[in-house]
């Protein structure tokens, strides 16, 4: 009896002894450990690419404005209005002059106010200082002062190529150029707040624009240089006039070009300068009035 207890003692002592050198130290008589939060994640992240941009157009692809058919409006001096998708001027051999309108309709241009087609707006009406007779004159410029235009064939037997006084453009005169014989003549005109047509000269523009003092100061120096291009073209043609006829009699032995001739060049290049500053001074007075400034 004394030995079965002692030998189950002694199991119990192995089985006990062999459970604890199974279990780690660590775990042994040991609180359990805190719970450490997580470190934040460094990490680098790749951020999403934003959506590419639409590409710009180039400028002959950008999209254009929504189209609308054509409409002319002709005006009748009844003070009837017009439509059509295409209007003619027809000028025949035999006969009157005459509007047609969408190939079907016939007006008689006497009874046209104005009318408008592909090539711009016209007008109907008399020109100033001439006879009653109606002409057609092209709308170039619409504001406060409206310019016109009307284009025609005349006869110049001008030998200096230039107009009566050289004022170009804006001298109601327009460049004949050439040696004599026809040649297309560009007349202007213009109206203020739809008045009358009144030639376009720089007096006449000065009397049309008083109210603005910035218009008159510009017309004014354009009508000096007016006034410079005149004496300088006179001053040219009579030093020229002299050098020639000095040149046949001053020398025995035939033609000898005379120094005044060579004098009469640089009067001759004067106007071309100075013309042409007139010209812009005239083009600003009227964009100045205009913008109302």
């Amino acid at each position: 009896m004394l030995l079965r207890t002692l030998s189950f003692l002694t199991l119990s002592a192995l089985a006990t002894s062999g459970l604890a050198q199974q279990t780690p130290r660590g775990e042994l008589n040991t609180a359990p450990a805190p719970v450490t939060p997580a470190a934040p994640d460094t990490t680098r992240r790749v951020l999403a690419a934003p959506p590419a941009a639409a590409p710009t157009p180039a400028p002959d692809q950008a999209p254009l404005p929504p189209a609308n058919t054509t409409r002319y409006s002709v005006g009748l001096k009844s003070g009837q209005v017009l439509k059509g998708y295409d209007v003619e001027i027809k000028q025949p051999l035999l006969g009157r002059t005459f509007l047609l309108v969408d190939g079907q309709q016939r007006l008689d241009l006497n009874d046209v106010r104005y009318y408008e087609d592909e090539t711009g707006f016209y007008v109907r009406t008399t020109l100033p200082g001439r006879s009653k007779r109606e002409s057609t004159l092209r709308r170039d410029r619409v504001g406060r002062i409206s310019l016109y235009s009307i284009t025609s064939q005349q006869y110049t037997n001008n030998p200096y190529g230039m107009g009566p006084y050289g004022y170009g453009r804006y001298g109601n005169f327009g460049p004949y150029g050439g040696f004599g014989g026809y040649r297309t003549v560009r007349n202007e005109y213009f109206s203020k707040d739809n008045g009358p047509i009144e030639d376009l000269s720089v007096r006449n523009l000065q009397l049309a624009t008083r109210d603005n003092p910035g218009a008159q100061q510009l017309l004014s120096d354009a009508r000096r240089y007016q006034t410079y291009t005149t004496l300088s073209y006179i001053g040219a043609g009579g030093l020229m006039l002299a050098g020639v006829l000095s040149s046949f009699n001053g020398s025995s032995n035939g033609f000898n070009v005379s120094p005044l001739v060579y004098a009469a060049i640089p009067l001759a290049i004067v106007p071309l300068v100075i013309g042409g500053k007139s010209q812009n001074n005239v083009k600003q007075a009227i964009l100045l009035y205009n913008r109302g400034q």
